[in-house]
């Protein structure tokens, strides 16, 4: 048998300690809040986002929603390649009597599936998201993400390391959309791309001053 890590050893008692209180109404209730982080109902989210900011022609609320849509499609995307790498046995597992195991592999079993936490990298890909166009609101952003990957401990869901590799592709998906923005930017400013539309301009590029758009 493969001798377990440090931090899977710390992870292995984190869950055992949070097990007892999974059935418990307050973490029931609070599991419903972690939900909304799935990945239908959050990308439902920034998809009504981008349209009420489409509807109310505001392009700092639009561009939000394309941030926060491409930036949730794409953290999605890269925990399911890791996902299909690595099997690791869900802290409820452990707690119904089953056996803890982490090994490379494919298993699709829902059990088997813990690692990284999908709900938490597609919250923080959001709240990073989200934050790049408004700023003032970026620790809320990040204290709701913050509380869904908690949540997810204590529903005995995800192990502590879960929840921190989640983040980080979270983390790293939003960054790689906005590298692309920032590529789109740079080539929109260039003189030869004249042709575009203030309108189209402002909203592929995100930059501009919201001159057309209020």
């Amino acid at each position: 048998m493969r001798k377990r890590t440090k931090p899977e050893k710390a992870d292995i008692a984190v869950a055992r300690a949070a097990a007892p209180a999974r059935r418990s109404p307050a973490v029931k209730a609070l599991g419903w809040v972690g939900d909304i982080a799935d990945q239908p109902p959050l990308i439902t989210l920034c998809a009504v986002t981008f349209a009420a900011g489409l509807i109310l022609r505001n392009g700092r609320l639009a561009r939000a929603g394309g941030r926060m849509l491409a930036a949730e499609l794409l953290a999605t995307k890269a925990k399911d390649v890791i996902k299909h790498q690595v099997d690791r046995a869900r802290p409820y597992v452990l707690a119904e009597g089953g056996r803890y195991e982490a090994k490379p592999g494919n298993d699709h079993a829902k059990g088997m599936t813990s690692f990284p936490s999908g709900h938490t990298a597609g919250a923080v890909a959001v709240a990073r998201a989200y934050a790049r166009e408004y700023p003032e609101h970026a620790g809320r952003a990040f204290a709701a993400a913050a509380a869904i990957g908690a949540i997810q401990v204590a529903r005995s869901k995800h192990y502590p390391t879960d929840v921190a590799v989640g983040a980080v592709v979270g983390l790293a998906a939003e960054k790689g959309v906005n590298l692309v923005e920032e590529a789109v930017s740079r080539a929109a400013s260039r003189p030869d791309a004249g042709a575009a539309s203030p309108e189209v301009s402002e909203a592929m590029s995100g930059v501009a001053n919201n001159r057309s758009w209020s």
